[in-house]
């Protein structure tokens, strides 16, 4: 049996899907008569989706990482997170906080915490579905509770993660952020609310308010797909305000590629060569700012 063939108008019709306003029904009839049956459409919907197989790049067992699962002070109760370090370090080291997508903390951003461990930081992964009770299997599940969060608990428990992290005993006190999609976005938030977060790394992530902008004191690297016209529509505002108000950023758009590029899990969007540029990119920023 031949590879079934993925279009670009069926990956945007999984954007919707994951991100607007398509449920799951609709989603499979649009996709259904975009493959031209409901056998196509069932076959080609598991490429679309992230694999959660497919997420260690670094397992969980890998003698070069300490990683531990945790419990530390959010804004307003508790917040469960995945802490991981390299395990030779012999001193302080700055920190990362890894802001998961619309799905959760899953076995993918672990393995992206552990990655960036292995770069030379204390990298924590929130779960801010902690105040909903963590994150569940189902991801789609995981989206819609999400998308019933309070967005200012949700800001404010980012914050209170760069203050837990700027007194943690294994860190210098100086925390960046890195988050992708609907993590993007909350990297956006973040540093407008957070004056001590150092840098913020945007893979794909919704702009803030142009208002808001002044008070960003974070650099920021802004990373985004040249197909994902949803989120690029609002990059000449947020580059205009940011300009007017003199912020250290950088932003690069990866032609060609699409949202979530980065996410190796899901076979239709992952682009090897995008994700490995802004990987290096983002880990010499990194390195450069959180100090």
């Amino acid at each position: 049996m031949e590879k079934p063939q993925i279009t670009q108008a069926m990956i945007n019709a999984y954007d919707e899907y994951t991100h607007l306003s398509l449920d799951r029904r609709s989603f499979m009839q649009k996709l259904t008569a975009l493959t031209g049956s409901a056998a196509s459409a069932a076959a080609i919907a598991p490429l679309l989706a992230a694999n959660s197989a497919h997420a260690e790049i670094i397992p969980e067992t890998d003698s070069r990482v300490k990683a531990e699962d945790i419990t530390y002070p959010g804004a307003g109760g508790d917040m469960k997170g995945y802490l991981v370090r390299p395990a030779d370090a012999s001193g302080k080291l700055p920190a990362v906080i890894v802001i998961h997508e619309n799905r959760g903390l899953n076995p993918h951003i672990k393995d992206v915490a552990r990655r960036m461990a292995l770069e030379g930081f204390v990298a924590l992964a929130p779960d801010f579905l902690s105040p909903a009770g963590g994150t569940p299997a189902d991801e789609d599940k995981a989206r819609e509770m999400i998308g019933a969060l309070d967005g200012k608990q949700t800001v404010d428990n980012a914050a209170a993660t760069v203050t837990f992290l700027e007194g943690n005993d294994a860190t210098t006190g100086k925390a960046g952020a890195i988050g992708f999609c609907w993590g993007g976005g909350l990297v956006n938030k973040l540093a407008v609310a957070s004056p001590d977060l150092k840098a913020g790394v945007a893979y794909y992530g919704a702009q803030p308010p142009a208002e808001d902008v002044p008070k960003i004191k974070a650099a920021l690297l802004l990373q985004y797909a040249g197909l994902d016209d949803r989120i690029n529509a609002g990059i000449d505002a947020y580059k205009k305000a940011l300009t007017d108000a003199g912020k250290d950023f950088t932003i690069h758009i990866y032609d060609g590629v699409n949202h979530a590029f980065n996410n190796d899990t899901s076979a239709a969007r992952y682009d090897k060569a995008a994700a490995d540029l802004a990987w290096g990119r983002t880990v010499e920023f990194l390195k450069a700012k959180v100090v």
